[in-house]
């Protein structure tokens, strides 16, 4: 089983997933069966140098994809956290969600450009995550966590659920729309 954690950055896949990963180690954890992984995919990329070029206007890596799925490869019970976690094979995928104007107020808190905090926040309110993940692996596959006034805590127990099967699909219940306005 294989899950992805993805969403728009700085919608809390990197807390969320680490608060799973240390219940998951203390044996906190409902999921049951073999050791489940928690992989973040941009360490990986960062680390083995899995990307093709760096754009300069949005200075960031360009990911090469084909290199990350290789190296996914090794990974049969794992959960991929990253922005672009949700273009690879998997058995469900979590989609965080935040309401843009706070995700805006995240980015630039973490030091983010003004264009770039206003770009996320926009693609946050057309679904464009979202909507690449139920295209790539169907609505049937997909569960959508709003974590916009919710403690990281409660993101990873939600993310939990999903992982352990004790949650419905739910993609298409946040709309964010209205911040286009």
């Amino acid at each position: 089983m294989r899950i992805a954690v993805t969403g728009t950055p700085g919608t809390g896949k990197t807390t969320a997933t680490a608060l799973l990963e240390e219940r998951l180690a203390d044996g906190e954890s409902s999921i049951e069966g073999d050791a489940l992984e928690v992989v973040h995919l941009n360490e990986v990329l960062e680390e083995e140098e899995l990307y093709t070029a760096i754009d300069p206007d949005r200075e960031s890596k360009i990911a090469d994809l084909d290199a990350l799925a290789d190296r996914l490869a090794d990974y049969e019970r794992a959960v991929i956290e990253s922005h672009l976690a949700h273009h690879f094979e998997v058995d469900r995928v979590v989609v965080l969600r935040c309401e843009p104007a706070r995700l805006e107020g995240r980015l630039l808190e973490r030091g983010e450009s003004e264009a770039k905090a206003a770009e996320n926040a926009d693609s946050e309110a057309l679904d464009v995550v979202l909507a690449e993940a139920v295209e790539e692996h169907g609505l049937e596959s997909v569960y959508e966590i709003d974590t916009t006034d919710r403690d990281p805590e409660a993101v990873a127990a939600d993310l939990e659920a999903v992982v352990a099967g004790d949650r419905e699909p739910s993609a298409g219940e946040v709309d964010f729309v209205g911040y286009l306005e």
